[in-house]
């Protein structure tokens, strides 16, 4: 059984083992009751739904997946958002790390 977004059970129970916290800002998820922003969302590293992986499927805030959108992750890395906001290569989780040394 997948959920809304085709990501299978499975793996959906792994990423969110594995993401809890935002694998971009390392914020802390909150229920959209608290805050949208803040809340967990399902991102494709690389822009592609149809890659459903476990190493290109994360939990990353709203705040950061409305920034990204449809950006590569490197030109991303490179925006006003991540400056603000003190995301770089080195600072994010390990599943982007690897995203980013596979050249994306």
């Amino acid at each position: 059984m997948a959920n809304n977004w085709n990501i299978p059970a499975w793996l959906e129970k792994e990423v969110r083992e594995r993401d809890t916290v935002c694998v971009y800002c390392n914020g802390e998820f909150t229920p959209t009751s608290v805050s949208k922003k803040s809340a967990a969302s399902w991102e494709h590293i690389i822009n592609d739904s149809k890659i459903i992986t476990r190493e290109n499927i994360a939990l990353c805030c709203c705040g950061c997946n409305a920034s990204k959108g449809q950006k590569q992750l490197s030109v991303w890395l490179q925006s006003k958002y991540c400056k603000d906001h003190g995301i770089s290569s080195d600072s994010v989780a390990l599943i982007i790390k690897q995203a980013i040394a596979n050249g994306q």
